[in-house]
């Protein structure tokens, strides 16, 4: 078994990143580049929160043979026996041999610093550049990332000007690796605590508002509002892009040197917008610069920008509706069959795409009721109560972990326990546990966060190029910090222990702190402690309420906005819900017009081209009969229809009731 589970994992969570990107990227319209950068900064993050256990439980057992070799012993199999006392430290079934596990941390490590300090800020200019060519874009990331690498080059040089002139520091290059990586670590816990003092709240109060039905259909309601807004900006902004490029296809003529410009633009443009400027352009026209003023080629890049961004954001709105649409018809048919008394679950609308054979098996309208209507409530309910019991553990040691005797931390007495029976399945499940509840407050903050329209991760394939890049670049940031803390927290790094024993290999990597002691005894000990006062903000909604009074709608029960816009958006989904009732009441129509009609529309085709030839034979010699039979006839007829045309009345299906009076009919015409 050893490094079988390295192994494993490794496998395991390279899945779950593409599974995750899958599902918020686009593989199929988004550049190879953007997709690859992404899913390895993922990668990496997840990788290093999956393994870290596994490092825990072999740095136990390498400590328990450091102290069996430096006592008499004897060696039997896969454990060490100390002679005095008979102690057995047994090898753990995940054990990593001496060697791998540091490699393994310095190519991970270092890959995804490069990654969110070089490669992905440079991507993300190259993303959102309007340029046509390769070189374009890569000169205009160029220019954009020029302040951000100057400022740290700035920075960097001059902390190398004054360790060089001060004679009072004898740095050497691990030293200088040190401070860097702490330099780095720093700026990621300032961000790691503000994200986790939001998580930690907010996970286990969603999950227990998840209990709730009524809040879950009413905020479902203001999203719907807030969306509907949003859906028609972005249409309007995109109908006035796709003016100006109209403006600019019809000025730029064929044998113009920029049509291949305004070629590009327009496959960038929806194909409804492509077919309409296709019908109005007029290609046999010869430019002439003496008479029109063309724009220029960084116009056309500037316009080619605003094209990708207002195209990628009308679709966007557009699928988020009828995600949405989905969500507040289901919670609707939720509400209506909490009282039902046949306990079967009855949908208003049918499910759009095919369900699995085997889900419908076993997940039938009665089991679908029993658990939507009874069992889902109290099972988040649940959940919330077990999510907050961790919350208050984190809370609790975060503010304690600095002590040692005695130790406080109950993470680090929960890991010490375990210890002194080297139960590794309990240390390895313990550890997995603690980070993953960490990376889960943190991650999901992310995931849930939006700065106005620049970074914004919607799922169902609806993330553009700029927010996937920059979400890797925040992983890659905030999960080295995230996975000191958790050493901290378990009082598995010496620098809090203040213990002389051997270090996990990820913290060799990273250094000893005391290189920058105000950061190692200062700044990671007492500032995770702002996370109570974070906790208490998250609790009480103090950041709800300030981006509320600064004009930014948010979902609070006691306001009068709220209260609005939960109105209009029970109005939108009452809307909706009439116009697809009508949509499928006509497919209804349809289709059953075919099966009564079908089979008869068909044979009665055939008869008529097979009497075809027949009638057109028996025609020809029996018009002039006929016409001069019925000419009197017919125009009698004729004339008695147009009479009847002249006399009726125009009916005004507008007004609200019709009325007979012929005076008023007349009046009004």
């Amino acid at each position: 078994m050893s490094g079988a589970a390295l192994g494993l994992e490794i496998v395991f969570v390279f899945f779950l990143a593409l599974f995750l990107l899958h599902r918020y990227g686009d593989f199929k319209k988004q550049h190879r580049l953007v997709i690859i950068a992404t899913l390895l900064a993922w990668y990496l993050c997840f990788l290093i929160v999956f393994i870290l256990p596994l490092d825990v439980s072999t740095t136990i057992y390498n400590r328990c043979k450091l102290a069996v070799n430096s006592s008499p012993a004897e060696s039997n199999g896969s454990y060490v026996t100390l002679a005095p006392s008979k102690q057995k430290c047994f090898k753990p079934w995940s054990y990593i041999p001496n060697g791998i596990m540091p490699i393994f941390w310095r190519v991970v490590y270092w890959t995804s610093q490069f990654l969110t300090w070089i490669l992905l800020p440079f991507m993300q200019s190259y993303a959102r550049s309007g340029g046509f060519s390769i070189t374009g874009k890569i000169k205009t990331a160029l220019i954009e990332n020029a302040i951000y690498y100057g400022t740290y080059l700035l920075i960097f040089g001059a902390f190398l000007i004054y360790v060089a002139v001060n004679p009072n520091f004898n740095l050497q290059w691990n030293q200088l690796q040190t401070i860097g990586i702490a330099a780095a670590n720093t700026w990621g816990l300032f961000l790691l605590v503000l994200l986790l003092g939001y998580g930690l709240v907010e996970i286990p109060r969603s999950h227990w508002n998840g209990a709730k039905r009524g809040y879950l259909l009413m905020k479902t309601y203001f999203k719907a509002a807030k969306l509907m807004t949003e859906k028609a900006d972005a249409e309007e902004n995109l109908e006035d892009i796709m003016e100006e490029v109209r403006k600019v296809s019809e000025s730029i003529k064929y044998n113009h040197p920029l049509r291949k410009c305004v070629d590009t633009i327009l496959k960038k443009c929806p194909t409804e917008y492509q077919e309409r400027m296709g019908r109005n352009m007029d290609d046999y026209e010869d430019f002439d610069e003496r008479q029109n003023s063309y724009p220029s080629e960084k116009n056309l890049v500037k316009l080619h920008k605003q094209v990708i961004y207002s195209v990628q954001r009308h679709r966007r709105t557009q699928v988020q509706w009828q995600i949405l649409l989905e969500q507040a018809f289901y919670l609707e048919d939720v509400a209506k069959n909490e009282t039902s008394a046949t306990r079967q679950f009855v949908h208003t609308f049918h499910s759009q795409e095919p369900e699995n054979k085997i889900i419908q098996y076993f997940y039938t309208p009665t089991v679908e009721w029993y658990w939507e209507c009874l069992l889902r409530p109290w099972f988040y309910r649940v959940l919330a109560v077990v999510l907050a019991t961790f919350s208050v553990i984190v809370v609790w040691s975060e503010c304690t972990f600095f002590s040692t005797k005695p130790v406080l931390s109950l993470f680090a007495v929960f890991i010490q326990l375990a210890e002194k029976t080297y139960n590794y399945i309990y240390i390895e499940m313990a550890c997995f546990l603690t980070i993953f509840f960490l990376s889960i407050c943190v991650y999901s903050t992310v995931f849930r966060i939006r700065v106005f329209n620049y970074y914004y991760l919607a799922s169902h394939h609806q993330t553009d190029a700029y927010s996937l890049l920059f979400s890797g670049m925040l992983f890659c940031r905030l999960t080295p910090p995230l996975c000191l803390n958790f050493l901290g927290l378990t009082h598995m790094d010496s620098t809090i222990s203040h213990k002389n024993t051997q270090p996990t290999a990820y913290t060799s990597i990273m250094g000893s702190m005391r290189v920058l002691t105000f950061i190692a005894d200062g700044f990671y000990i007492y500032y995770p402690m702002l996370v109570v006062i974070l906790c208490i903000a998250t609790y009480f909604s103090l950041g709800t309420r300030c981006l509320n009074l600064l004009g930014f709608q948010q979902f609070m029960g006691d306001s009068e906005m709220t209260s609005d816009l939960i109105d209009e958006g029970k109005e939108l989904i009452k809307r909706e819900k009439r116009k697809r009732q009508r949509q499928e009441e006509g497919e209804n129509r349809r289709r059953e017009w075919k099966e009564r009609y079908g089979n008869r529309d068909d044979s009665t085709r055939n008869r008529v081209v097979h009497t075809d030839q027949k009638e057109s034979s028996f025609s020809e010699t029996t018009t002039n009969r006929s016409l001069s039979k019925y000419t009197r006839s017919n125009g009698r007829t004729e004339r008695d229809r147009i009479e009847l045309l002249q006399d009726a009345e125009p009916l005004d299906f507008n007004a609200d009731s019709i009325n007979d009076d012929p005076l008023e009919l007349d009046s009004g015409r």
